[in-house]
């Protein structure tokens, strides 16, 4: 590849892409020098155009946790921090901002937190951004000089606040010049109509970096425009938090009676950027939220830059013998403590109208059912009817919905509560009688009940005679009862057909006919021995 060639070319850039491949597992694996793949991508960053740039640094974020292991990073650390600070000195500023970005982005994540290289732990400030402004007014434009000298002077002392801090006479100057813009900003608010024709939301989607123009044709375009006032604020903010930041001896910090203006202007600072619309309050508070972190950094960088980074403790077995602790709940067991936090987490889930969903007696034992069939071949094990906790529901299911199927279970246990229209006609058959056995069940109660009437009234009227031996009396009154019991069986007989059927009723009828003859045989021998 020769040196100035354009990497758009598909083939050169394949190439290129396998060659730092090679040179990389050559690295991990060892054969060569850790370094050198990152001597490589220096020297190609170097030869390349910022377009190509961009493709080499895709490379480079794409094998971001190789190039960061022990083996290879220690050898090429500074090799990549060079590489990186080069290029952000061949990027604008203005044009290509998110690439500056991707840059940066890639040094935090590729360094560690308590890398010391980017600390600028000795506070220097960039004094090279001068801002440059009209001395003059430009002719046939009405505006004031005055406040217009003010108003840009403040970057003198935004640009190093060290200096201003160290000299009483610059830092009265700055407070009065501040007084004056706090002043005119506070006459002249912005309204809302003010931040809609900025279209904030909108220059969001565009990333840039803002210079503003210090013309002085501008001046009054500029002060209507939401976003110069907040960025002249923000400076004061940022300004005022490094003045109260705590330095290394008592000397550096702020005296008395400029801890009281700062507070005061800082609270007035604070009002209007509250007051600037659009969203003013929210900008506010992700400021505040902002500085509060640089504290951070800042009494970190105090101590000395401690790693802060710590290993995970290693995991000692316990020795042989010794229980385990058991784990303690919030609410006794580990289930009931994930519903409460759940329950937490998700507070509208109660009033849900779609939690419960109750289904229908026949939707709840249809997997019961389908186990029923001999067809499906369902193991024993696998059996509806085993699982406790889903009989347990079916029952209080079918006890408030299906009071005819509930009342199966005594006679047929789990699998007789099951809705008939769910089972097979040959289990159904054993569970569910036909209508014409049950009909004929209470009748041949009915019949044995009949049955019995004619053999107690005959037993009676034979116990007169059994006991006495000898009757006494005639015998036209003896035929009496016989005569009652005669027509008693006849009756017997005539009601015994229609009611009793079967085998049974024949066998009542001969059992009847032979004690009536008996009956009669008893009566006749009475009177012949009497008379004898």
């Amino acid at each position: 590849m020769q040196y100035g060639n354009s990497l758009d070319n598909e083939e050169n850039n394949c190439q290129i892409t396998r060659l730092l491949d090679i040179v990389l597992y050559l690295c991990e694996r060892g054969h060569v020098e850790g370094g050198m793949v990152f001597q490589l991508l220096e020297d190609l960053t170097e030869m390349s155009t910022i377009k190509d740039c961009k493709d080499v640094f895709g490379y480079i974020e794409s094998k971001q946790d190789v190039l960061g292991k022990q083996e290879l990073f220690g050898r090429g650390k500074l090799v990549m921090l060079r590489t990186c600070n080069q290029l952000l000195r061949r990027l604008s500023k203005a044009n290509d901002v998110v690439f500056c970005g991707r840059i940066i982005m890639f040094l935090a994540h590729f360094f560690p937190l308590s890398e010391r290289s980017a600390l600028n732990i000795k506070g220097v400030f960039n004094t090279s951004n001068e801002t440059k402004y009209e001395k003059d007014a430009a002719d046939g434009i009405s505006v004031d000089l005055n406040f217009y000298k003010t108003l840009w002077s403040l970057q003198e002392h935004f640009s190093n606040p060290a200096l201003t801090a160290a000299n009483l006479t610059k830092w009265q100057k700055f407070a009065s010049n501040l007084m004056v813009v706090l002043s005119t900003f506070e006459a002249q608010p912005l309204s809302d109509d003010d931040g809609k024709l900025n279209n904030l939301d909108q220059e969001e989607d565009a990333a840039f970096s803002i210079k503003y123009l210090t013309s002085s044709k501008l001046m009054g375009l500029e002060l209507k425009d939401p976003s110069f006032r907040r960025h002249i604020l923000v400076q004061c903010l940022i300004f005022f938090d490094f003045l109260k930041a705590p330095g290394k001896t008592d000397k550096e910090g702020p005296t008395g009676s400029m801890k009281e203006e700062i507070d005061s202007c800082e609270e007035r600072v604070k009002k209007l950027l509250e007051m600037i619309p659009p969203k003013g309050k929210e900008f506010l508070q992700s400021i505040e939220h902002i500085l509060e972190r640089e504290k951070n950094w800042v009494w970190w960088k105090q101590d000395g830059c401690p790693v802060f980074e710590k290993q995970p403790f290693e995991k000692k077995p316990s020795p042989a013998g010794v229980r385990k602790r058991k784990p303690r709940w919030r609410l006794g067991n580990k289930e009931l403590a994930q519903l409460w936090k759940w329950a937490e987490q998700n507070p509208n889930a109660l009033t849900d109208p779609e939690r419960v969903c109750m289904p229908s007696v026949t939707e709840y034992w249809k997997p019961l059912a389908e186990d029923m069939d001999t067809s499906a071949g369902i193991e024993e094990e696998y059996h509806h009817k085993n699982n406790r906790v889903y009989c347990w529901k079916g029952l209080r299911f079918s006890a408030r919905q299906d009071l005819e199927g509930f009342s199966r279970f005594c006679d047929y246990g789990i699998e007789g509560v099951v809705p008939p229209e769910l089972l097979p006609a040959e289990v159904r058959a054993k569970f569910y009688a036909k209508p014409a056995e049950k009909a004929k069940r209470p009748k041949k109660e009915e019949a044995k009940g009949t049955s019995t009437q004619p053999k107690e009234q005959q037993v009676a009227s034979a116990t007169p005679e059994t006991d006495g031996g000898v009757s006494g009396v005639d015998p036209e009154e003896g035929a009496v009862p016989m005569d009652s019991d005669n027509a008693a069986n006849d009756d017997g007989r005539k009601h015994s057909p229609e009611e009793v059927s079967g085998p049974e009723s024949g066998q009542c009828e001969v059992e009847a006919d032979g004690e009536h003859n008996m009956k009669i045989e008893a009566s006749k021998d009475g009177p012949l021995k009497d008379t004898a």
